[in-house]
């Protein structure tokens, strides 16, 4: 295949930038956008010069023959988008996280097999140099690791509103937790036996039954744990809203904080993946070693990596079982933390 012919649908950040993604790298044909929002549509089609507009994927298979098809819609349609089009023959990259069920994770994964397609999905950590790095020092800390993450987000206006949104579906320990529970997956190449987690709701402009703070913690097979916190709205502190941290008995290695004056704050989708620095503690010496990783990658280079790997996977016919086991594995995991906060127990996997 010399290029391939791709269709977004939906056109919201992620969807956005993908689509410039595909606009800009050789090998992709942008040949169609898809988006319930006409204006929002119609904005990015004219930025970038003039891709055509559906107003169903349907009509945009029909009409611009794609061989692929970018998902980057609210979770909740992501299983009948991703079935429809391996079902038409294409391949699906899918924003994260793959499904909201294990079960329809697991379906999406089998068609995907049988079809001889392929489905990428959007964990944009694993294109960043410095989250690779950062998982490579922890792999050299010893066994059992402990580690800390969070990602809470002080929303307002339009972020909050599609917080709001999200929360219609899942909570922020789900729609964020897959990114920072699979990079615990890939530190401690163990299996995850037990979760359990708690969580709270903070505002009455969410459904009764969801929560806009959680916080889960995970027991591998090796002894490892971890936990993960994540809150949004406007309620949310901006104090150590960043911590990513990882010891073992060697040592610890950790993200520094972004540098509040090269972010917009807790909501700016660019401080999320930001690094500036690894802090790597030698338990032996009592010594720190300062990794720079200030060259990093911006948000939208991460997504033009993340669309080179899925052209990669196409082109050159790339196994991607295990990378789809890695998106249920994760999966499986904030669901169960889930369902910990909604009935108080702990979850076994194993």
């Amino acid at each position: 295949m010399n290029t391939v012919r791709v269709v977004v649908v939906g056109c919201g950040t992620m969807g956005s930038s993908h689509a410039r993604a595909y606009a800009q790298l050789q090998g992709f044909e942008l040949v169609g956008l898809v988006d319930r929002s006409m204006e929002k549509a119609k904005s990015l089609s004219q930025e970038l010069g003039g891709i055509s507009l559906y107003a169903s994927l349907e009509e945009a298979i029909a009409a611009s023959h794609p061989n692929a098809v970018s998902i980057c819609t609210y979770p909740e349609t992501h299983y009948d988008i991703a079935m429809k089009s391996l079902g038409a023959g294409m391949h699906v990259f899918i924003e994260k996280p793959l499904a909201v069920t294990v079960e329809q994770g697991e379906e999406i994964a089998r068609a995907a097999q049988s079809m001889r397609k392929k489905v990428v999905v959007g964990y944009i950590l694993r294109h960043h140099p410095a989250w690779q790095r950062f998982i490579e020092e922890a792999r050299q800390l010893g066994k059992p690791l402990v580690m800390r993450m969070n990602l809470n987000q002080q929303s307002s206006g339009k972020e909050w509103e599609v917080h709001k949104s999200l929360m219609h579906s899942m909570s922020p320990i789900v729609d964020c937790g897959v990114h920072y529970v699979d990079v615990m997956c890939q530190m401690t190449r163990s299996r995850p036996v037990r979760v359990q987690a708690i969580g709270a709701r903070l505002t009455e402009e969410i459904n009764e039954s969801m929560y806009n703070y959680g916080h889960l913690h995970v027991v591998f097979e090796d002894g490892s744990v971890g936990w993960y916190e994540a809150g949004w709205g406007p309620m949310m502190s901006e104090t150590a809203y960043f911590v990513k941290d990882v010891i073992g008995p060697k040592g610890c290695v950790s993200i520094a904080e972004p540098r509040s004056e090269t972010t917009g704050g807790s909501s700016d989708i660019d401080s999320h993946t930001k690094t500036s620095s690894l802090i790597r503690h030698d338990a032996a010496s009592m010594k720190n070693i300062t990794i720079n990783t200030s060259d990093e990658p911006d948000h939208q280079e991460l997504c033009n990596r993340e669309q080179v790997y899925f052209l990669r996977a196409i082109r050159e016919d790339l196994d991607l079982r295990e990378h789809l086991d890695d998106a249920i594995n994760s999966l499986r995991i904030v669901l169960a933390a889930d369902r910990s906060v909604r009935t108080g127990n702990v979850v076994q996997l194993a």
